[in-house]
């Protein structure tokens, strides 16, 4: 059961379920997602240790960056049908259509040595 409550306390959020939809789409680090969701960084952090702890995301270090990325869902039944079902879902959430529109033009190197 608490696992079940941590998922879906994660995804109460829209915020957090957008991370969740543009990271399903490539693997970005926090001052890309910052620049695509427009929060501050440390928000964006916060949101992404709520997602990592819920088991959606995980990361790994590139030089001084840290990439983030969807899960498997291996380590847990919830987590792997919610990032599948999350896949067909929203796709129509006008704050989600710009950031996707944006991807493209993420730069991380301008970016975050900004």
């Amino acid at each position: 059961m608490k696992q079940f409550i941590r998922i879906m306390k994660a995804l109460s959020d829209p915020n957090r379920v957008r991370l969740i939809k543009i990271l399903g789409r490539q693997k970005l680090c926090v001052c890309e997602l910052q620049d695509l969701i427009g929060l501050a960084q440390s928000t964006v952090s916060k949101h992404m240790k709520v997602l990592e702890e819920a088991g959606l995301v995980d990361f790994h270090k590139e030089g001084s960056w840290i990439i983030y990325r969807l899960t498997t869902g291996e380590e847990s039944d919830y987590a792997r049908a919610m990032l599948e079902n999350l896949g067909d879902w929203l796709n129509d959430d006008p704050q989600l259509l710009k950031m996707i529109a944006k991807l493209s033009q993420v730069e991380r190197e301008r970016i975050c040595a900004a």
